[in-house]
């Protein structure tokens, strides 16, 4: 049975070019990220901001001069323009914590890690009983049932002291996880499932320590920047989508748009 995270077919092709060799089993992701290079490497060409003698590299490496007029090739027409001072107040006060300094959590945590080939359904259901497990215990015995499931569950290594990470800045996490542990009143095990790029998190906060919100004016430059980027982002996205709904592709399925690039 194929797996929802690897494509296994003999190959994969690009407008006739070849992203994979046969031999290759690639995750899903890596095989995206070598289609969209690919794509741009081809309108790239078209654009005549890259020679057409420039060849693609079987493993996804890119030549340096190809690098080069995609980076052309995105400035030219993914354009992103300067958010409003309106925008920019309204997403610095709907993001509070992130524009805090000097806020800490002292935190614990037990990690069921996401690797390749492991059944998400079963390490979910396994990382739910866990928490439901915690949660169910009284204050005083808590710790000791945290830091036990810790120790023999945690696929972190502060599972050997019992899931402590100690006292942590918001420069100390994946933006992902900040954002579950930072500006938020909560003390104890936390009532969710925290997500991230490393897994699924039980999370007992045990202590905080207040920060010192930012005023916007010494901020602003960030928020703008923050706001351009989420921008380019969803337009990048969208541009691909339309290479992509006018590609010959074989071997593997990218998303397409029929609309045109929105900004």
């Amino acid at each position: 049975m194929q797996s929802d995270q690897t494509l296994e077919v003999d190959l994969a092709t690009i407008n006739g070019v070849t992203i994979r060799r046969p031999d290759e089993v690639l995750d899903t992701d890596t095989l995206h990220q070598r289609a969209y290079s690919e794509l741009l490497r081809q309108t790239a060409i078209q654009k005549g901001l890259l020679a057409a003698s420039d060849t693609p590299g079987t493993d996804g490496v890119l030549s340096e001069a190809a690098s080069q007029a995609i980076e052309a090739l995105l400035e030219q027409e993914v354009l992103v323009t300067e958010p409003s001072e309106e925008a920019c107040r309204r997403h610095h006060a709907a993001n509070q914590a992130t524009y805090t300094t000097g806020e800490r959590v002292e935190v614990r945590h037990i990690l069921f890690a996401v690797t390749p080939g492991v059944d998400l359904n079963a390490l979910r259901k396994q990382a739910e009983a866990t928490l439901l497990n915690v949660r169910c215990h009284d204050g005083k015995n808590t710790e000791d049932v945290f830091a036990k499931q810790a120790r023999h569950l945690s696929n972190c290594p502060s599972g050997a002291e019992g899931g402590q990470l100690g006292w942590l800045s918001t420069s100390d996490c994946a933006p992902e996880f900040a954002k579950e542990l930072f500006g938020h009143k909560e003390i104890g095990v936390l009532p969710r499932l925290v997500h991230s790029r490393f897994g699924l998190h039980v999370v007992e906060i045990l202590g905080r320590q207040p920060g010192v919100a930012q005023a916007f004016e010494s901020v602003q430059g960030a928020v703008a920047m923050t706001l351009k980027q989420q921008t380019f982002v969803t337009a990048l996205r969208q541009y691909l989508s339309l290479l992509a709904a006018e590609a010959q592709l074989v071997g593997l399925e990218l998303d397409c748009a029929e609309s045109a690039l929105v900004q």
